[in-house]
């Protein structure tokens, strides 16, 4: 698609429109910026390629526009976004207009990961497994660097990592292979309904793209189709990426699947151990076979990977109880995953719960629960649920909202704690309600725990 004299408005300036916005000024498309913010970084840079800015109305659309391209937080409600809609003027994402801006010849294969969560992860582990395999890969998307600058830098392959908002605003992708990793109820604000949710999630999938699912998830197995590869921690049948005893096997893309299986890993090769990173192994593992990605590499790439912050990161371990981090479990979904790691477990939660129901969680958490200890907006609505289907649990509410109440947190955990048990935080909520995002919420869980520590070393040292 050509953009010479193409009048665009990219709306929302953060990292991916400023870089959707000069992409399409290089082509020669008349580009106008649109933020509710009245000071954006990169404004200089912008203005200097021939960017117009119009910034503190992010709401009225300009006259004589042909193209919207959008960030992909704005709702389709919207009013800039409505106006467009009711105009008949087409609205698009940052990666659907760099799937237009792919090269016509040489165009480096996209694999595409979606699903409620785990995407950052197996991207993550996609690409390692990949360089492991001698191609030029990046992470994209959701993660990494913007994708309308990745898709003219010569890559060979790119590891999409897509959100539901940019898969609403997408139309033609059509990657190499995709997968949808899981799919459970989140973001229903935004889409309206978990249909709407799941239909954006099944856009990842194009007409010629190798759909790859996961075979313990059975929404996941409808939105991709009969003829879907698949993956599950159970023993693979053919057609399938699985586990038999401690060994990630191919049992989809050999030669003989019905009587033959290829080893691609140990479960101790993916770290850190747990139910939920074996599955996104298997995933990255089954995208990167499609582009000839060997079993040696599988392996190699999953030794060399090291997980982001706050993903069931081990911080410390106190009078035998360790501490972990999982921050990033910010949906019920996430937290199940988190908590079915762990046998006894003490279970710091709370935050926005962004109208998720989390009855299943605790009830599916319940036996492993040693105590719970809640903060944040929606704590009641956890507590509720533990008395209903864990009322011989004790649970101890922190409803301190200053930059104390993570040491608080941490100390009640620690008095319900027995050695051998795990002290987690998995909140099933979102941040925003005491902290800036997950990260800064579990550095400070990770600093009370030091401290903590640091406190009981000096006591043993006294004694």
């Amino acid at each position: 698609m050509g953009f010479k004299d193409v009048r665009v408005v990219v709306a929302g300036l953060g990292v991916s429109g400023r870089a959707a916005a000069r992409a399409l000024a290089g082509r020669g498309a008349v580009v106008t910026g649109v933020d509710a913010r009245t000071e954006i970084d990169g404004a200089a840079e912008l203005t200097s390629v021939g960017v117009r800015l119009r910034l503190g109305d992010g709401d009225s659309l300009p006259d004589g526009v042909d193209l919207v391209v959008t960030s992909p937080g704005w709702k389709p409600t919207s009013p800039l976004l409505a106006a467009a809609a009711a105009a008949g003027v087409e609205v698009i994402g940052e990666v659907e207009l760099a799937w237009r801006l792919r090269p016509e010849t040489g165009a480096a294969p996209w694999l595409a990961i979606t699903g409620t969560n785990g995407k950052t992860t197996a991207v993550r582990m996609l690409t390692s497994i990949l360089r492991a395999a001698g191609l030029d890969a990046v992470a994209v998307g959701n993660v990494g660097e913007p994708i309308v600058e990745a898709v003219t830098a010569g890559h060979d392959v790119l590891a999409v990592e897509l959100s539901s908002y940019q898969l609403h605003w997408s139309s033609t992708l059509d990657p190499r292979a995709a997968v949808i990793l899981n799919l459970a109820p989140d973001h229903l604000d935004w889409h309206g309904s978990l249909d709407a949710y799941g239909a954006a999630k099944a856009k990842i999938y194009g007409p010629n793209t190798v759909r790859v699912c996961n075979a313990d998830d059975p929404v996941t197995v409808a939105l991709a189709g009969p003829d879907a590869q698949r993956f599950t921690l159970g023993t693979p049948a053919p057609g399938e990426f699985g586990v038999v005893e401690d060994l990630l096997v191919d049992r989809a893309t050999t030669e003989d699947p019905v009587r033959s299986a290829e080893e691609l890993a140990s479960l101790a090769d993916v770290a850190p151990f747990a139910p939920h990173n074996v599955a996104n192994a298997l995933a990255a593992a089954a995208l990167a076979r499609t582009v000839g990605a060997s079993c040696e590499a599988v392996r190699e790439g999953l030794r060399a990977f090291r997980p982001d912050p706050h993903r069931i990161a081990h911080v410390t371990e106190i009078d035998g109880v360790a501490y972990v981090d999982d921050s990033k479990a910010t949906n019920p979904h996430a937290a199940a995953a988190s908590l079915a790691a762990y046998e006894h477990i003490v279970w710091i939660a709370g935050g926005l719960l962004k109208g998720a129901d989390v009855d299943d969680l605790v009830r599916q958490a319940a036996p492993r629960l040693r105590g719970a200890v809640l903060l944040g907006a929606d704590r009641a609505q956890i507590a509720d649920a533990l008395a209903r289907h864990a009322p011989d649990v004790p649970v101890l509410d922190v409803s301190a909202t200053d930059t104390c109440a993570m040491d608080l947190v941490v100390t009640e955990a620690a008095r319900l704690a027995r050695p051998g048990d795990t002290v987690l935080l998995a909140p099933a909520g979102a941040s925003m309600d005491m902290f800036a995002n997950y990260g800064a919420r579990g550095d400070a869980f990770a600093a009370a725990a030091h401290r903590l520590a640091a406190a009981r070393n000096g006591l043993s040292r006294e004694a």
